[in-house]
């Protein structure tokens, strides 16, 4: 599927009430609304979005109402709302096939930003599951056999500019875009700026991704 800005994609919201959050409907006013009951396979909701939105039930299993949307929605981009969002529910439901994990309250420019990397190819996951995965990924790039052959990375970390090193190994390390400009002594605006770019030349598709990359290189 190609991607597309997250203005020129159609979104569609599911919820159990089948009504939105003010915010959703500021970031995306043409959304389409729908109760998970109301979708069928290849319906004309379905078959008009280019995004999908769950707002999860608190009251049921998260996999479960995933899963069950996934069956209808087939092979299209879906990204999980969670009123009260919770880590190891964000686990369970990237593995079962979310692109993205938020607040259900985010604010519009953030839900755009989400919408963005999803449709880029990306993943959106939260700060603080950010961290964990970085740490995880870290650690096993950590204890790859210095006996076997490391294999380097793709891409040549020498493209990146000084500063664009630093900001990358930052990032890689689980570093938030506010804790970056505060170590380096620079606004957040600059640091987004160079995240940008580091994602452009390294061909990131979000921060875990980078990470994978920035790590990759520390073993070869």
């Amino acid at each position: 599927m190609p991607s597309r800005a997250s203005g020129s994609a159609q979104h569609l919201f599911v919820s159990s009430s089948g009504e939105a959050l003010s915010r959703w409907l500021e970031a995306f006013p043409k959304a389409m609304l729908a109760r998970p009951t109301e979708l069928r396979k290849r319906s004309e909701l379905v078959a008009r979005a280019g995004l999908v939105w769950l707002h999860l039930d608190p009251a049921l299993p998260c996999v479960e109402q995933l899963t069950a949307l996934r069956k209808k929605t087939g092979t299209l981009r879906l990204i999980v709302l969670a009123s009260v969002p919770d880590n190891e529910d964000a686990l369970k439901l990237f593995s079962a096939g979310a692109r993205g994990y938020c607040n259900a309250h985010a604010t519009a420019a953030n839900l755009k930003q989400i919408a963005n990397v999803v449709l880029a190819d990306g993943l959106w996951i939260g700060e603080l599951l950010m961290k964990r995965l970085v740490v995880a990924t870290t650690s096993a790039f950590s204890q790859v056999s210095t006996s076997a052959t490391p294999t380097k990375a793709a891409v040549d970390l020498q493209m990146l500019t000084a500063r664009e090193k630093e900001v990358a190994r930052a990032v890689a390390s689980g570093s938030s875009n506010k804790e970056i400009a505060r170590a380096l002594n620079i606004t957040e605006r600059t640091i987004k700026a160079h995240v940008s770019a580091i994602f452009q030349k390294l061909g990131a598709r979000d921060r875990l991704h980078l990470s994978l990359i920035v790590n990759g290189h520390r073993t070869a």
